[in-house]
């Protein structure tokens, strides 16, 4: 398939590989990982020596409005770019769907209710090809997104990366949209929980984010071994923390059965703009918050850690994304343009 414009021409190819199966060369994929280094303030709410489990608090309000935000991407195929002159080496291009939502979670005299408050979703064509031009295919148009090489990342990590950063800043888009639409006496009174990190949406008010997988012990011993024995509903003193970039955080134990050390633990973290004093009340409100919505080993094989509210989003958004098979089969008859 080739494209030629007054700039440069632009063919490419698609793996026939389906991409859930990875690339057809060695990527380094596996060696993207590293550890934290992460510089600790025990001490943000009680000193580190009487460092204990915090329970909640018995008359801590719910707020009105609870708003939860994620995003799920998928590789529907991953292609090759090659310009006109003969001695260019082919780029690798990963072409993506992705997409966010809300759920909006309210609480009222005449009872609860839920409902997705807003989405989005989105293809992209990530490359570091500087010849990269739009896909016009026919179950979808993939928009040209060209990022600059790094010698020190593997190429699919750089590209993945790149996906990630556009899937964040969509999430914040539908973040805002949804809040746009709540009652004015509402906007002020709600909370907003971001599935994974809180970074690059630390200067949204009022919002923490959740995290339900752990790759890095960030406590010392001495007060990690607090976190296995918390027990369900209760949490640890917050910390800072702070490694490229800073927060406050805590970690949560969900209702949970019987299981490992750390079954039932989440993670969460606000932003460090906020007082120490605001961050603890965001601590004390997640554990009213977080808790109600704990998902059912019978429901979930990710249960408590996956939401209620975030595993609906998650299967709503990734049916938006359409079928895969189509879409690879799309790509293999567009234009690039």
């Amino acid at each position: 398939m080739t494209l030629t414009t007054g700039r440069a021409a632009m063919s490419y190819s698609v793996e026939a590989w389906d991409p859930s199966y990875g690339t057809t060369f060695a990527t380094g994929e596996e060696d993207a990982l590293s550890g934290s280094k992460a510089e600790l303030d025990p001490e943000i709410e009680i000193p580190a020596s009487e460092w204990r489990a915090v329970p909640p608090r018995k008359e801590q309000s719910h707020p009105p409005t609870v708003l939860f935000v994620d995003g799920v991407r998928r590789i529907d195929s991953r292609i090759w770019i090659r310009a006109t002159e003969p001695d260019e080496d082919a780029a690798l291009g990963l072409c993506a769907s992705y997409a966010s939502g809300v759920v909006v979670c309210q609480h009222h005299e005449r009872g609860n209710s839920a409902r997705i408050g807003a989405s989005q979703v989105r293809r992209g064509l990530f490359t570091t090809a500087v010849e990269a031009r739009d896909i016009a295919a026919p179950a979808g148009n993939y928009q040209a997104h060209i990022t600059d090489a790094d010698p020190a990342m593997p190429l699919p990590v750089l590209l993945s990366a790149e996906l990630q950063q556009h899937l964040a800043k969509l999430e914040i888009s539908v973040a805002v949209a949804a809040r746009d639409q709540l009652e004015p006496s509402q906007q002020d009174e709600d909370l907003l929980v971001i599935d994974g990190p809180l970074r690059g949406r630390q200067h949204l008010p009022r919002t923490i984010g959740y995290i339900k997988t752990h790759h890095s012990r960030y406590l010392p011993d001495e007060l990690n071994q607090l976190v296995g024995r918390l027990e369900p509903g209760h949490r640890t003193p917050v910390f800072s923390m702070g490694t490229n970039w800073e927060r406050y955080s805590w970690y949560l134990r969900l209702p949970f059965r019987e299981g490992a050390p750390w079954a039932g633990i989440v993670r969460v973290e606000c932003s460090a703009d906020l007082t120490a004093e605001d961050a603890v009340k965001l601590a004390y409100l997640s554990q009213s918050v977080l808790v109600r919505y704990a998902s059912s080993e019978i429901k979930d094989p990710r249960a408590p850690q996956n939401l209620y509210p975030i595993a609906g989003l998650e299967r709503e958004l990734r049916r938006r994304l359409g079928n895969p098979q189509i879409l690879h089969r799309s790509l293999r008859s567009g234009r690039a343009g």
